[in-house]
Parts: C-alpha cells; sequence; structure tokens
C-alpha cells in the first residue's frame, strides 16, 4: 500500500520539551497509519481503521499521562484546563469509535480529518503554551534544568517522570 500523509512533522510544532515532542511525532505518525487504513476495501479498511484507532488510543493515554505529569510536578497553573481538554477529547474518541463500531459513523476519513485537526490545535495552543511556561520558569531560575525523562514502569504500567 502507497504511504501517503494527511500531516508532516514541522519544526514550527515543538514545544521544546523534548519527550513531549517525540510523543507528538508519534501521534502524527499514528494520524498518518489511520488515514492511509480508511484507503484499503471496505472490510479490509474498516478492520485496519479499528486496530489503528485502539493503537491511537493507547498512545494518546500515554502521552496525556506524560504531560499531566509533568504539569502535577512543576504545579503548572493551567493544569485543570489542559488536563479538562484531555478529558473532554477522550470522551470525543470514545463516541466516535463506538458510533464507528455502531454503522452510525460511515467515513472513517472525517474522523482522521477530526483527529489531525484536534492533535495540530492542541499542539499549536496548549502544549505550547504548557512549554513556553517551562521555558520562562527555567530562564527565571525556578526550574534549575528542565530535563524530563520519562518511562514505564513495567510492573505497575505507570508513568515515572524524572
Amino acid at each position: 500500500m502507497n504511504n501517503k500523509k494527511i500531516v508532516q512533522w514541522q519544526n514550527s510544532y515543538s514545544v521544546g520539551v523534548k519527550p513531549i515532542d517525540e510523543q507528538h511525532m508519534e501521534l502524527i505518525r499514528l494520524t498518518n497509519k489511520l488515514f492511509n487504513s480508511c484507503k484499503a476495501g471496505q472490510e479490509e479498511g474498516n478492520n485496519a481503521f479499528l486496530e489503528v484507532i485502539h493503537e491511537a488510543v493507547d498512545y494518546t493515554d500515554y502521552h496525556f499521562g506524560t504531560e499531566e505529569k509533568i504539569m502535577e510536578r512543576i504545579n503548572y497553573p493551567d493544569y485543570a484546563k489542559h488536563k479538562k481538554e484531555h478529558t473532554e477529547f477522550v470522551r470525543e474518541i470514545f463516541i466516535k469509535v463506538e458510533e464507528f463500531k455502531s454503522g452510525k459513523l460511515i467515513a472513517p476519513l472525517l474522523f482522521v480529518y477530526f483527529l489531525r485537526d484536534w492533535v495540530l490545535y492542541h499542539i499549536a495552543v496548549s502544549d505550547r503554551r504548557l512549554g513556553d511556561y517551562l521555558f520562562l520558569m527555567k530562564r527565571n531560575g525556578y526550574l534549575k534544568r528542565i530535563s524530563v525523562r520519562v518511562r514505564r514502569d513495567m510492573m505497575t504500567n505507570r508513568l515515572l517522570i524524572k
């Protein structure tokens, strides 16, 4: 299958926090994978779409967990608003997946465009604010360094932020 891209990572998307930027790149890769799953035949495409959407939902949960742990750690003033955006997005995704499974959502491609637009908007606005806040905290001496290492504890499946 010819893999086309609905969105391409650009340096202008960077929020300046390496783990978050790397995770945003992965979200864009998954969005492109989802886009390509829509190009297969009806049944094959629907199965591929469901498989990729579950992968994307799992990764989105991981990514949001990373951002939220960082925001908690630095006592980010817009934490509640940012977390609410995450919660509403996840709720919308689950609704759309259920609509797709029940046959109400007929055009998976529209879902892919929704996903792309939401991710890019969230990166450009909310995540950029978080990156700017971290930069200002560092520049003003409130953070000795911004060194964020993210990994999963395989025993508990919890995120460890250092």
